[in-house]
């Protein structure tokens, strides 16, 4: 059941326009007096008239609809943790729409954007690369929302290795990663990753980062993905190296493939998918498409192994959708 948002009074008529003008600003220090200097960006003023109005992201995002304003719940959650600020005309409208809401004066979360956000040197981020492969407002896209266009701005993979095991139920129940990434600009400390899943069992998704504390971890139920950033562990400097490894686990239904967006050429990548003995599918076949849902361009038989293991690893990394599908005997 849906929460009645809390009442926002309307402003009080001003006859003086200088007046109001001079009223204005002393509410804006006012309202963003208590802030640290360095706490005085849009991301710490957002969270913290959140938390001062109780009002969690769901009932935010409702709002916002409510008046015609289409922000999901990825956004606002890049919002408030700077991971990415309001560039778009609709995420403006959103920002003017939240002041009220969030009992702050007019202009008080405008007045903190500025211009884009430099990105440290690198080159402008280039969604169109991405979207080559992933497709116009792709899941990825809707996923990560505003943040999609900054997505790893600072990385590229290197090399990807990604073993698959499905259980007796014919369900993807763990996937492990071990990924070499290197910084293309200075000061980059995290990787962000986004995970589709079968059908997930809501609950169940677990994401364990050797020798770390687990990151913490976005289930989007509505797009049935995860979401995190790993700590890289360290700053990284231009140009130097960091090896991630993880595994994911959860509880789904049955698969029939398992495939991995590429965006940008690898030196190498290795998909290696093991079935449970109980389960074995009848055929596997490795394949390459151009892009999220064009016909393969290339695909070949892949056999099973006395373990039930089957793998992928194409010779020439180049951008595309890279993936092993199969099929189960009834």
């Amino acid at each position: 059941m849906p929460h009645p948002l809390p009442d926002v009074d309307d402003p009080e008529d001003v006859d003086d326009p200088e007046a109001a003008a001079s009223g204005a600003t002393e509410d804006m220090v006012d309202a963003l007096e208590g802030f640290r200097e360095a706490e005085t960006t849009f991301a710490a003023v957002f969270r913290k008239a959140l938390r001062r109005r109780g009002l969690p992201l769901e009932r935010v995002r409702d709002h916002l609809r409510a008046q015609q304003i289409s922000v999901s719940l990825a956004t606002l959650s890049h919002w408030q943790r700077g991971r990415s600020q309001p560039e778009k005309a609709q995420s403006l409208r959103a920002v003017d729409a939240l002041e009220p809401l969030l009992d702050l004066p007019t202009g008080a979360l405008r007045s903190l954007l500025g211009p884009h956000r430099p990105r440290g040197g690198a080159r402008p981020p280039d969604p169109a690369a991405a979207r080559e492969v992933f497709g116009e407002d792709s899941d990825v896209e809707q996923a990560l929302g505003d943040a999609f266009a900054h997505f790893n701005v600072g990385l590229r993979a290197l090399t990807v290795q990604e073993t698959v095991c499905l259980d007796e139920h014919r369900a993807i129940r763990e996937t492990s990663v071990t990924t070499v990434v290197q910084a293309v600009r200075d000061g980059v400390d995290h990787l962000g990753v986004v995970h589709f899943l079968d059908s997930p069992k809501a609950g169940t998704a677990a994401l364990d980062v050797p020798g770390r504390p687990a990151p913490p971890m976005r289930f989007l139920e509505e797009l049935g993905c995860v979401a995190a950033d790993i700590p890289l562990g360290r700053r990284l400097a231009r140009t130097e190296t960091a090896v991630i490894a993880y595994t994911l686990r959860a509880e789904g239904e049955a698969s029939w493939q398992h495939e991995r967006r590429v965006t940008a050429p690898l030196r190498a990548y290795l998909l290696h998918v093991r079935f449970d003995p109980r389960a074995v599918p009848t055929h596997c076949w490795g394949y390459r498409r151009e892009r999220i849902g064009s016909d393969p361009s290339q695909r070949h038989r892949s056999a099973l192994d006395d373990f039930h293991t089957t793998h992928l690893m194409p010779t020439r990394c180049v951008p595309g959708v890279y993936g092993i599908e199969w099929t189960w005997p009834d």
